[in-house]
């Protein structure tokens, strides 16, 4: 009972999710991934844009 209190009462610490905006095209990407939209990462073009 007192391992199950200590997990709720952390739960909600994990449900944040940043979100940040592509440097190249302004689209919402998640922190360290390439852009889906452009293929940039980093301001360098990492995989070929799809069309």
């Amino acid at each position: 009972m007192r391992r199950d209190r200590r997990r709720a009462a952390n739960n909600n610490l994990r449900s944040a999710v940043q979100v940040i905006q592509c440097s190249n095209c302004k689209e919402p990407i998640l922190p360290h991934r390439a852009c889906s939209a452009c293929g940039h990462y980093k301001g360098r073009e990492t995989i070929p844009a799809q069309a």
